[in-house]
């Protein structure tokens, strides 16, 4: 029995057409030398065009960085020649999420790589089903990348996405786990393999560096300013991610600084750490959100 009813099950169902289409454009859109707010923006523009909003922003990460990196305000940053480029995207539709990825692999030597995680996917998604131990997944996702002669990412996992959720509770690992969970009928899941190279650690850690950011809970501030902004981000995001260019306007611009560094330390919104592999080795990325039906699955985007 489903926990969504005809409903939200239609929208999940149009956020994720909306975000494969958007998908399919940015993998000709992406190229070497572009500037990543460009193709931030682009994605997210594409997103807003077709009906839906943003999920979170546009995670551009390149080689080594695996996951969490979206153009701060003015970012001066472009994609190197032959990188590795993961391009990962959300979509919902009052508020019910998906969830997407797919690599730009403009380096051959790791075109191989970028399939690794494509076949796990599929294999994954050729394989669920309805009350399958997630432990299993992982098992299949790892082995389907080990048996390619690569290494999946142990720390990093897929999830259940629910409504104003982007991690709602369960993760499908990418390795073979000691776990109880189950994915069940009804619910709705982002599968994400993340795969490097077989003499890489194969785990990623914090960097210094953030850019995405979510509402934790309101606080009693008094600043005016840092009082209007916090309003704007729940107004606009309630308990979804944002980047901190999506405030642009929301208070004067030369008051922004510090009403959003007070946000901070009051401990009203978090950031999330760019995730770089351990040993800096390159990392590729493939994902789909899917709806488990007791005999398999529907993939939605």
């Amino acid at each position: 029995m489903s926990q969504y009813d005809k409903e939200a099950l239609e929208k999940f169902r149009l956020s994720g057409k909306i975000l494969r289409e958007s998908r399919e454009e940015m993998r000709n859109f992406v190229r070497e030398d572009m500037p990543i707010i460009q193709v931030c923006e682009k994605a997210e523009s594409l997103i807003r065009e077709k009906g839906g909003k943003p999920a979170f922003p546009c995670n551009v990460s390149i080689n080594e960085v695996a996951a969490h990196y979206t153009s701060p305000p003015n970012d001066k940053r472009k994609i190197p020649e032959k990188a590795v480029v993961k391009v990962d995207m959300g979509v919902h539709v009052d508020g019910y999420v998906t969830d997407t990825a797919f690599t730009a692999c403009f380096n051959p030597e790791y075109s191989s790589m970028q399939s690794a995680a494509e076949h796990a996917l599929t294999a994954a998604i050729e394989s669920i089903h309805g009350d399958m131990a997630t432990s299993q997944i992982g098992l299949i996702i790892e082995r389907t990348i080990k048996n390619r002669g690569f290494k999946p990412i142990s720390n990093l996992t897929g999830h259940s996405v629910g409504r104003y959720l982007i991690h709602a509770g369960t993760s499908i690992p990418n390795v073979m786990q000691l776990s109880f969970g189950k994915v069940k009928a009804g619910e709705v899941y982002a599968i994400e393999p993340f795969v490097t190279l077989p003499d890489a650690v194969g785990r990623v850690d914090n960097s210094p560096e953030v850019t995405i950011f979510r509402l934790v809970k309101a606080k009693a501030v008094k600043n005016p300013y840092t009082k209007q902004l916090l309003k704007y981000i729940e107004d606009n995001f309630r308990t979804l991610p944002f980047a901190e260019r999506w405030l642009k306007g929301a208070v004067p611009e030369d008051r922004h600084r510090d009403a959003f560094k007070e946000l901070l330390r009051c401990k009203a919104v978090m950031g999330y750490p760019v995730f770089v592999e351990v040993s800096r080795k390159p990392v590729t990325q493939a994902e789909h959100t899917l709806l488990i039906k007791e005999d398999g699955c529907e993939v939605l985007t």
